[in-house]
């Protein structure tokens, strides 16, 4: 059988789609790549059980939609799966409805230029989506396409394994999967968080193209990079806004061993001087001195660096600097407000002074602290906003934080934030193209977006106060810090523009 994992390109004047494995989507002025780890490792599941796969990253590889469709055409897929998310998911529905229908499965290719492509596809192949919206809204997806199969929750790799594996099979199904029988739509139930994960295979590199996400991606310093995931997904998993939750909302770990020898295959196999542990949060406790002692007695933590997701209010100081000792380099916490309301209301588990006492530890142990916040929730006016801009910058100007990222509060569906704000009419649209972090979804306060907007301008300045920038210059000692630098001023004079006025959107419009 001939499986396809496709992201076909998506033109826009937006930008670039941040789509693969991503839990915040955003079109980005300045491309920008996750390596997406989960399809990696479902793409390498299918290759082990004798299947020929085809990657077809179209974002990535930065094809024209014809080079991908002709790439495409000439893989002869059985199967086509596609990860989605809901920014995007009316253009897949239109590219599935194109390339599936079942007007078009069984005619004869179009003479017309416009025409979409069908020549490419057998009555035979069958498609499916995959993502936190279709998980949330399975019915309203196979409602708005004529997709084969939705599969939901975050363990996709192993339903696409189980898919494939049982012929497609309804009656072999593993819960979670939506399907059509006849004109009818049916599924398995909910999908289940009961699959080994020591049990999937370490990902086939070559197979997933890594080069492609090696370089062009903010994290890196040094480079080439790649992603893992030690766990799925974050151990709080009660973020209210988190879109994760709905695919993962119980944690569960690989083995840590497990882990650090897949990180020495990364090292002798590949080269790879940097990875990124994609886990909604690193593993903590005994699991996290396990896996840095084992990095420290094999010596890895000479050889490469490690970033990883991380909470405040977990770690103490001798904590951080077993990490720095292990090997790591950058940790990323999430911190969203400096209001003790909004993080409460978050579900944060975390207090606003846990931000500046972590953030000061970690940096003290020797490791780049990157923050996320995010404007633009419901019930934050002028005051708060002015608050998390202050913090920001505070944070910029002491050196405890190397780097830090702004994003707009986007509701997504199937969260907790959603439920909440759609059943109180606290959204401005159900458009789900609007989702992505271009306007002001959530109603709030303010006279208008553009006030978000500025407040993010003004943190993304911080990056060039006095006091920071001194820092930044104390502490470029090599190249690789050079190079970092360096392409973190092109990444933030890109999130400069990525916040324009919206008056000055649409004159490009």
């Amino acid at each position: 059988m001939v499986i396809a994992f496709a992201y076909p390109p998506l033109p826009s004047e937006k930008g670039v789609p941040l789509l693969s494995q991503n839990r915040q989507f955003q079109w980005f002025s300045r491309p920008t790549y996750i390596f997406p780890v989960v399809p990696a490792t479902a793409a390498t599941m299918m290759k082990k059980a004798g299947h020929d796969v085809v990657w077809l990253d179209g974002i990535a590889e930065e094809w024209t939609p014809e080079e991908f469709e002709w790439r495409l055409a000439e893989a002869k897929p059985d199967l086509v799966v596609l990860e989605t998310k809901t920014p995007v998911v009316k253009r897949h529905w239109k590219w599935i409805s194109d390339h599936a229908a079942p007007s078009t499965k069984h005619q004869a290719p179009s003479t017309d230029p416009s025409a979409p492509s069908t020549k490419h596809q057998a009555p035979s192949t069958k498609y499916a989506l995959v993502g936190d919206h279709v998980t949330a809204l399975p019915e309203e997806t196979m409602a708005a396409c004529p997709v084969d199969y939705v599969l939901t929750g975050g363990d996709w790799d192993f339903l696409v394994k189980n898919l494939v594996e049982s012929g497609f099979a309804p009656s072999k199904f593993e819960p979670g999967i939506w399907y059509r029988d006849g004109g009818e739509v049916k599924n398995t139930g909910r999908f289940q968080l009961n699959h080994d994960l020591n049990a999937a295979p370490w990902i086939d590199r070559d197979l997933c193209h890594w080069k492609l996400y090696a370089v062009k991606n903010g994290n890196f310093r040094r480079t080439p990079g790649t992603y893992i995931m030690s766990g799925r997904d974050c151990w709080h998993a009660k973020c209210t806004f988190c879109s994760w939750t709905t695919l993962y909302p119980h944690y569960r770990t690989r083995d840590p061993i497990d882990v650090v020898n897949e990180i020495g295959d990364l090292i002798e196999r590949y080269g790879v001087k940097e990875i990124m542990d994609d886990s909604g949060s690193f593993p903590v406790g005994q699991w996290l001195k396990t896996f840095c002692d084992e990095m420290i007695a094999r010596g890895y933590n000479k050889k490469l660096r490690i970033d990883c997701n991380m909470r405040f209010g977990r770690l103490t100081y001798e904590d951080y600097a077993l990490m720095r000792k292990a090997g790591f380099r950058l940790v990323l916490f999430g911190v969203e407000s400096a209001n003790q309301y909004t993080l409460d209301r978050f579900v944060k588990a975390l207090k606003v002074e846990d931000v500046e006492k972590g953030a000061e530890w970690a940096h003290k142990a020797g490791l780049d602290v990157h923050l996320t916040f995010m404007f633009g929730h419901a019930w934050e006016g002028p005051e708060e906003i002015a608050n998390t801009v202050k913090l920001a910058r505070k944070m910029l100007a002491k050196g405890w934080a190397s780097t830090l990222q702004c994003t707009m509060t986007i509701p997504y569906p199937g969260t907790p934030l959603f439920k909440e704000l759609k059943e109180n009419d606290g959204l401005t649209t159900l458009d789900w193209d609007e989702y992505d972090m271009r306007r002001q979804i959530t109603k709030t306060p303010l006279a208008s977006e553009d006030e978000i907007k500025k407040a993010v301008r003004k943190v993304y300045s911080g990056f060039f106060q006095p006091q920071a920038i001194l820092r930044r210059l104390f502490s470029t000692r090599t190249l690789f810090d050079f190079g970092f630098y360096y392409r973190g001023l092109r990444s933030l004079l890109g999130h400069l523009l990525d916040f324009r006025k919206t008056s000055e959107r649409c004159k490009e419009c």
